[in-house]
């Protein structure tokens, strides 16, 4: 399956501003973040991106990129903008395209992952006139993963957990559309060293370490577990396969003030 992925916007074109963010940051994040995913976890995918860095890139080049590319789908990443009072995750396809299409089939699917792991009001599935649909020879959806002017929307984009669940939805959706089947588990890498910056009883406290660590220029992400029966929030900083990298992250981690990390062996 080949997968032409378009993080919106790009170097001297913001896209939509607010909350001090510029969509171009946070559509490449979550498309990285994406990419890391799909190749990490499936079997037969290829990841063509439009843009991987900083950089301007016309409409007209992306569609005529994928479709020499011969994609199979194309995925837009964009961020939304409403004058500070409209929230939510919408996505679309062609305005031209019948009910019963293809497009339709994957946009259902992947719209519903999404809406599980985003924590946005869902605003719909609808359909659009918008270049990259309209220009791709291909199934596509343009995802608009929030908004970037309206407080509760940009609060979550600030936290690199929120990028990663919102890219984990993207990459449950292309899975189930497309069939693609889990790589099996490397016997020769049975142990993985999982840094933990901090574990917490309440989210909020483990959102607050992962901005506080973002601040410092480190991506981590939260994720739970349960132990006699309490949920704790664990906020995850690297995994390794390798001890004495992990020993380097936990390093890094007590120099910036994080005196409660740990390494746990799974």
């Amino acid at each position: 399956m080949k997968l032409y992925l378009d993080p919106g916007h790009g170097g001297n074109d913001p896209g939509a501003q607010g909350s001090g963010l510029n969509e171009k940051d946070v559509t490449l994040d979550i498309a990285l973040k994406l990419w890391a995913i799909l190749l990490n976890n499936f079997q037969d995918i290829e990841i063509k991106m439009s843009r991987t860095t900083d950089i301007t890139k016309s409409l007209s080049a992306r569609t005529n990129e994928a479709n020499s590319w011969g994609a199979d789908y194309y995925l837009a990443i964009h961020i939304n903008a409403g004058g500070g009072s409209a929230e939510g995750y919408e996505d679309f396809i062609y305005s031209g395209l019948s009910d019963t299409s293809t497009s339709v089939k994957y946009q259902d699917i992947i719209h519903t992952e999404v809406i599980k792991l985003n924590q946005l009001k869902d605003r719909g599935q609808k359909k659009a006139n918008f270049h990259v649909l309209r220009e791709s020879n291909m199934a596509a959806l343009l995802s608009e993963n929030g908004f970037i002017d309206n407080s509760h929307d940009a609060a979550l984009m600030k936290q690199s957990s929120w990028r990663q669940n919102v890219a984990q939805g993207h990459a449950n959706g292309i899975a189930l559309a497309f069939n693609l089947k889990r790589k099996p588990a490397d016997p020769g890498t049975c142990t993985l060293y999982k840094v933990i910056a901090g574990s917490f009883q309440a989210r909020e406290n483990a959102d607050e370490r992962v901005a506080y660590l973002s601040s410092k220029g480190i991506d981590s992400f939260v994720t739970t577990v349960t132990i006699s029966g309490q949920t704790w929030y664990r906020v995850q900083a690297g995994a390794y396969a390798n001890r004495e990298n992990a020993e380097d992250r936990l390093d890094e981690l007590k120099r910036a003030g994080i005196t409660d990390a740990f390494i746990i062996a799974e």
